[in-house]
């Protein structure tokens, strides 16, 4: 999902012609003493994210449109973010429009606090031919987008190309299948290339794209998007006691390297080349390439399957803007004029350029910033492509999940206990599900969702 969130318990208890304007950066003169719509925009963007991307978009806008006047609120990490505006639902500091992380689409979508995104999509006519439809298949639920995309990525393969050549491998070919990756990381360690072939940091959005590669389901109800989800399947369906046999084969053999939960640590490994390959998110690829500083030629591939796995493919990750229905129509409106607003294409390719983030519509690519950027690294290239090869199907739009921080955090530890040799991938996956179904039971009698 971009970056990893804390662990944090997350269940206790107006008009187009002004929009056009505006996304060109015309600025839209308000009538002499007309009070603007003032709006608080909630969000999750810490560090340079935050200081100078967010805040840029808010600073145009509110230079843009002189009718509305928005106020970018950092909220701390994404659990805060959301366990303050679980604790703001039907009060008056309930924001007008908030970034939620992908993993809290069902509790927004629970909460009946929101005015679905379709709402205005249908009552303005307004067109999304151009979005992605891989992106907008995660926030539709039916035929209903519920909340716009904003910063969206995906999971990719890393790799060290001098090392690769340095092991007799063609530096071109990266590997694509568990059987891939695990070869090459042999060789890489047997030619003295490199001490460790990969390091996977412990974190469950890998083990959730491992399985939508393999077209496997997280939970049943065809992964909560037909109905509630009541159970995970992973701990009954052979994908995932795959996933964790070739994750636990590879440490125990000495050709994976275990860096523990924090990704931040696979990242410093492979920048420093002290590993061959890792998996990360699209979003750290600048980050990455930043920290090698040059020493090497990095490569980007697909993330890996198994071979005989055809129907899967990547689910993205990160964050949505959301409108609140708790504020005032004219706040709704309002929010609406912002959220197309840092949805427009110059804003897409500005997000992309400054933070790694892909666009969310096609369109964005054509604005000569996103031209000069992967012009310049063609390493974005192998994002944008793996989004679009992947068929849309319940597996790949990603699972609905009330209790999801949890859910992720009992994956995590199925994980561990495997690779660290403490359980066998059956037992850990089991446990996990135990805990998780538990959990899942609570949140559907507590948000009466049946």
């Amino acid at each position: 999902m971009g970056r990893r969130v804390t662990r944090r318990t997350f269940l206790k208890a107006a008009g187009t012609v002004a929009l056009g304007a505006a996304a060109a950066g015309t600025p839209v003169r308000r009538a002499w003493g007309q009070t603007p719509t003032r709006i608080v925009f909630w969000h999750a963007m810490g560090g340079n994210l935050g200081e100078t991307v967010v805040n840029a978009f808010v600073n145009k806008f509110n230079a843009a449109r002189k009718d509305i006047q928005v106020e970018a609120q950092f909220q701390g990490s994404y659990d805060d973010l959301i366990n303050k505006l679980r604790a703001s639902l039907g009060s008056s500091s309930v924001p007008a429009v908030s970034q939620v992380y992908d993993i809290g689409t069902r509790f927004m979508i629970d909460s009946k606090a929101i005015v679905p995104m379709q709402t205005f999509i249908d009552r303005e006519k307004f067109d999304i031919s151009q979005y992605e439809p891989n992106i907008l298949s995660y926030y539709r639920v039916g035929t209903r987008l519920y909340s716009m995309p904003f910063n969206t990525s995906s999971a990719i393969l890393y790799y060290n190309k001098d090392l690769f050549k340095q092991a007799g491998l063609d530096p071109n070919q990266p590997p694509r299948t568990f059987e891939e990756i695990e070869a090459y990381a042999t060789k890489l360690v047997q030619s003295n290339a490199t001490r460790s072939g990969i390091t996977i940091a412990i974190y469950g959005w890998f083990f959730e794209q491992l399985l939508a590669r393999q077209g496997a389901l997280y939970v049943n109800n065809n992964n909560g998007r037909t109905a509630a989800a009541t159970a995970v399947v992973y701990d009954h369906e052979e994908q995932g006691t795959r996933i964790l046999e070739w994750w636990a084969r590879m440490v125990k053999n000495g050709v994976a390297t275990n860096p523990g939960r924090p990704t931040a640590a696979s990242q410093r490994a492979f920048a420093a080349g002290q590993t061959a390959m890792t998996v990360d998110s699209t979003a750290t690829l600048k980050s990455l390439l930043t920290q090698s500083g040059g020493r090497f030629q990095l490569g980007t591939g697909y993330f890996p399957k198994p071979p005989a796995a055809t129907n899967g493919g990547s689910i993205v990750g990160g964050a949505s803007a959301w409108i609140l229905n708790g504020r005032p129509p004219a706040e709704q409106q309002a929010a609406w004029e912002f959220v197309k607003f840092i949805s427009a294409p110059p804003q897409q390719a500005a997000w992309y350029v400054g933070t790694g983030y892909f666009p969310i519509r096609r369109d964005a690519y054509r604005e000569p910033i996103a031209r000069q950027t992967l012009a310049q690294y063609p390493q974005f290239l192998t994002a944008i492509s793996e989004l679009r090869s992947s068929p849309i199907n319940p597996a790949t739009q990603g699972a609905l999940l009330g209790v999801f921080p949890e859910a992720r955090q009992k994956s995590e530890d199925a994980i561990e206990a495997t690779v660290l040799g403490r359980k066998s991938p059956q037992q850990a996956l089991a446990d996990a599900a135990r805990d998780v179904n538990q959990a899942i039971a609570v949140y559907n009698r507590t948000m009466g969702v049946s």
